[in-house]
């Protein structure tokens, strides 16, 4: 798409000549006829359409708040030589701009830009646009590329050791005469390694695919690592508070889902994730809580906790103390339960039965959570 952007030096050029040639005057005149030689400068250099290869890849597509990402472009020339080249590519609603160096025919080049990041959530990228404008910029020619990607800024982690439940389990199956019936429960299926048992072989999978498949099985009387996030936006006037506490969300989960705890993740409007055990638990993980937003509903956080299965750890994230009372009454169903509370405005009294922590940043919940795993 052509642009003239110099329609306003035209316009205005046309009644100074006129004025400049009724008047007699020759001054006004020559500047009308500098300023359309210009236009029309501007318009022949930005005519030819330059033949151009472009590819643009986004490293690393998944990526913590505040790290760096980048675009990198890809040009290359299949015609005569392209000059007065630049890239725009929108992240969001950020528009990036990249100057691409002169290209001589056949020549190609590579420019690395960074990208926005300071924002959680799911941002778009893209289309390229490649501009090509004359050096007054009078005139422009643009060009879309490719389609849009998706940069998933992610929330930010510090680890963290999942805290001791205080009741025993075994990988191998229950641990005692009460324990749940049928605790190892099938997951999902996996190629077979030298080791595995012939009795987890699923042989219509192995038939199908024609590799050895075995049933992968996880003990579901582990215990489960419940997060509960206050997400109504009267609770956070402060979208940084907000932020600090969807960090903390994810550092609880990804910590008990590393070392292979179930782990769930729910707000007052429901469940976010669910997850049984497996290795790729800490991405599913960190990936829903890339979308999580304010949202105003009825319900609170507490109010999601009546609806846990009893048992495990219950984590809950909230700006203030206004329902310790609340957590504290179902502390009969939880073997731990652990409030953190983001920069609290006064300080408050654990009640009996749960553990308070108050932070201010991530650095400040990591060593709370250390002292907290040496008590009980």
């Amino acid at each position: 798409m052509l642009t003239p952007l110099g329609w306003g030096t035209a316009a205005g050029s046309v009644p100074l000549y006129a004025a400049g040639w009724w008047l007699g005057y020759p001054e006004p005149a020559v500047l009308a006829v500098a300023g359309l030689a210009a236009v029309a400068a501007a318009l022949l250099w930005t005519l030819p359409r330059p033949k151009l290869e472009v590819g643009r890849e986004i490293a690393p597509t998944r990526v913590e708040r505040g790290r760096p990402a980048v675009g990198v472009l890809h040009v290359t020339n299949k015609g005569r030589g392209a000059r007065g080249l630049s890239a725009e590519d929108a992240a969001g609603g950020t528009a990036v701009v990249v100057e691409v160096p002169r290209l001589r025919p056949g020549g190609t080049r590579t420019v690395t830009y960074r990208l926005p990041t300071a924002r959680r959530g799911e941002i778009q990228v893209g289309p390229l646009r490649l501009v090509r404008a004359d050096p007054l910029r009078l005139a422009r020619r643009v060009r879309e590329y490719g389609s849009p990607r998706t940069l998933l800024v992610r929330p930010r982690t510090v680890p963290l050791a999942p805290l001791p439940s205080g009741r025993a389990h075994h990988l191998d199956g229950p641990t005692s005469d009460r324990s749940p019936a049928g605790t190892a429960t099938f997951h999902a299926l996996r190629e077979y390694v030298i080791g595995d048992e012939l009795r987890h072989v699923h042989w219509k999978s192995s038939a199908r695919t024609g590799t050895l498949m075995v049933r992968q099985l996880v003990d579901a009387s582990l215990p489960t690592t419940a997060v509960v996030l206050e997400a109504r936006p009267g609770s956070w006037p402060e979208p940084d508070d907000f932020e600090l506490a969807v960090d903390a969300a994810a550092s609880v989960a990804a910590g008990a889902a590393s070392a292979g705890f179930p782990v769930r993740i729910l707000t007052g409007e429901g469940q976010i994730a669910d997850t049984r055990g497996g290795p790729d638990d800490v991405e599913v993980l960190l990936d829903r809580l890339t979308a999580v937003r304010t949202r105003e509903t009825p319900r609170s956080a507490v109010d999601a906790v009546r609806s846990l299965r009893a048992g495990g750890s219950l984590v809950v994230v909230t700006p203030d103390g206004a329902e310790l009372a609340r957590v504290a009454s179902v502390r009969a169903r939880f073997d731990r339960i652990v409030v953190l509370r983001v920069r609290p405005a006064a300080p408050a009294a654990a009640p009996p039965g749960v553990q308070l922590v108050d932070f201010a940043d991530l650095d400040a919940l990591a060593e709370a959570w250390r002292r907290l795993g040496s008590t009980r």
